[in-house]
């Protein structure tokens, strides 16, 4: 078994995460935390979405989160976009890469964006030209690929067609989330290996989230089918507002603890990540469902002064 030398991490914390808050994350320290990802070697971070206030509110200040983004060269700040709106938003806020994200799933994509699948898929279209013509990367994520309901109710010829289209278009990336945290194991296998047969160079992103605890399970599975980016979220928070049940991310902590005992390579500070997870507790007074973080924090109260 061959495992990639290297692997990329997402943290999505700033955007995934933080849109699950209720009480407001002010932006200074919004900002703060994406510079701590930036510092302990984040190479991606998304750091907001440009939605609609009313059903996002905490992330009404998407502007002045980007506006105050410290300059990296070694870093790249990311943009959720759900429609043209927010994606002429972004442009203007001076992000260069997009994260456009569809469903895959009838049902979803009618109870999330009141509207079909095919339609959806049309929307993109128009937004990944528009993003070519202002010069922006455009990352094409696809919802529910593991299924909605229940395991597998996601036709998988959909996803395969809709993968293979969008590569052809030019994008960046090509990003397969377990909104549902429905997947597992055999499945990540079927539906990574049916999708690269058809994407070609085009890197793949898998986004995962820790509903059912199999989340770094299908890390593992994933990373035997070559797969080198995933996204992740500091302290494992997140969600969706959109899909009962759904919690967080796969914490970006264990994330980097597994691969490190697998001999990956990520350049991530995994205790510089712990502060800022640590950070976000103790501001929303709760605790998220990473492990890793608290760990660390526990190591560092015994460590002789």
């Amino acid at each position: 078994m061959t495992l990639p030398s290297h692997v990329e991490l997402c943290d999505v914390g700033p955007r995934d995460g933080f849109q699950f808050e209720e009480e407001f994350i002010p932006t200074d320290l919004k900002v703060d935390v994406i510079t701590a990802l930036a510092d302990a070697g984040l190479p991606r971070i998304q750091v907001t979405s440009f939605v609609h206030p009313k059903w996002v509110p905490q992330m009404k200040d998407a502007e002045e989160v980007c506006e105050h983004l410290p300059e990296r060269e070694d870093v790249t700040y990311a943009g959720l976009v759900l429609n043209q709106k927010g994606l002429e938003r972004a442009y203007e806020a001076d992000l260069k890469h997009v994260d456009l994200s569809i469903a895959t799933h009838d049902a979803h994509s009618q109870d999330n964006a009141n509207m079909t699948v095919d339609e959806a898929v049309v929307q993109a279209e128009e937004m990944i030209e528009y993003a070519h013509d202002h010069g922006l990367q455009a990352q094409m994520g696809f919802q529910t690929v593991f299924g909605y309901r229940e395991p597998g109710d996601t036709p998988l010829d959909h996803v395969v067609e809709m993968s293979r289209h969008f590569a052809e278009m030019g994008v960046e990336s090509v990003s397969l989330a377990d909104s549902t945290g429905l997947a597992h194991p055999r499945m990540i296998e079927e539906r990574i290996r049916a999708v690269q047969g058809v994407i070609g160079e085009v890197p793949l992103v898998l986004h995962l989230h820790d509903t059912r605890g199999l989340g770094l399970a299908n890390v593992y599975a994933a990373l035997q089918c070559g797969v080198n980016r995933f996204d992740t979220s500091l302290a494992g928070m997140g969600g969706c507002p959109f899909i009962d049940g759904a919690t967080g991310n796969i914490a970006t902590e264990d994330t980097v603890y597994l691969l490190d005992g697998l001999g990956v390579k990520t350049g991530i500070d995994r205790s510089a990540v712990g502060d800022a997870s640590i950070r976000m507790e103790s501001f929303l007074d709760k605790e998220f469902p990473g492990k890793g973080h608290r760990l660390l924090a526990q190591e560092q109260e015994k460590a002789p002064a």
